[in-house]
């Protein structure tokens, strides 16, 4: 059982994440101040430092939240989709991508917008929800690319990912390059239906 000081941390801990949520849902991640989430969950300043090791840290607890939110997202697309071929399948979970972008916006660009390279220390939980949105578009190219050694076929992964998070991102923020929202949908499922043809 927790004590109560464990209890009131863990309390804490919580509506810390769920007050910078609603934040960046509100007006996206530069947004996010200590102060102001200080105020928002009736806590004193320091006390978000006892609870988080920065504010970084507190961000990154959203964006595991996200991140799952995501996956889940994702997963739910090819759920029942078994039978599917696996383009169709890529491109369902494209598809559910765009939905989740488009209805989440700040929350999903928060994601690539929070500062972090690939050299800082990052924790294992948030490597693990990467990880489990990367493994729902493996599993549809492996069967495209049975013969493909693993390290090649995780770099197919990244670069699909990357691929379809350019055109949903440059759709949505309408760039000059991008296409009006009606046409990613498309413009993707174009890019996704030639895989392994």
């Amino acid at each position: 059982m927790m004590g109560k000081v464990q209890e009131r941390k863990a309390k804490l801990h919580d509506r810390l994440i769920d007050v910078a949520e609603a934040q960046i849902i509100e007006g996206g991640l530069s947004t996010v101040k200590a102060r102001d989430l200080a105020r928002k969950a009736e806590c004193a300043l320091g006390a978000i430092y006892n609870v988080f090791d920065d504010i970084n840290d507190l961000l990154m607890a959203v964006n595991g939240r996200t991140f799952h939110k995501l996956g889940e997202a994702v997963s739910a697309a090819v759920k029942d989709a078994h039978d599917e071929g696996p383009n169709d399948q890529l491109i369902a979970m494209s598809k559910a991508y765009l939905g989740f972008a488009a209805e989440n916006t700040h929350l999903w660009r928060a994601l690539f917008d929070l500062e972090m390279s690939s050299e800082s220390k990052v924790p294992e939980w948030y490597l693990a929800e990467l990880a489990q949105l990367f493994t729902h578009i493996a599993h549809p190219l492996a069967r495209l690319f049975p013969d493909l050694p693993r390290d090649e076929l995780d770099l197919m992964v990244r670069a699909l990912f990357s691929s379809v998070h350019g055109i949903v991102l440059l759709g949505l923020e309408k760039r000059i390059s991008g296409v009006p929202r009606p046409q990613i949908e498309h413009m993707i499922a174009q890019v996704l239906s030639q895989i392994g043809k």
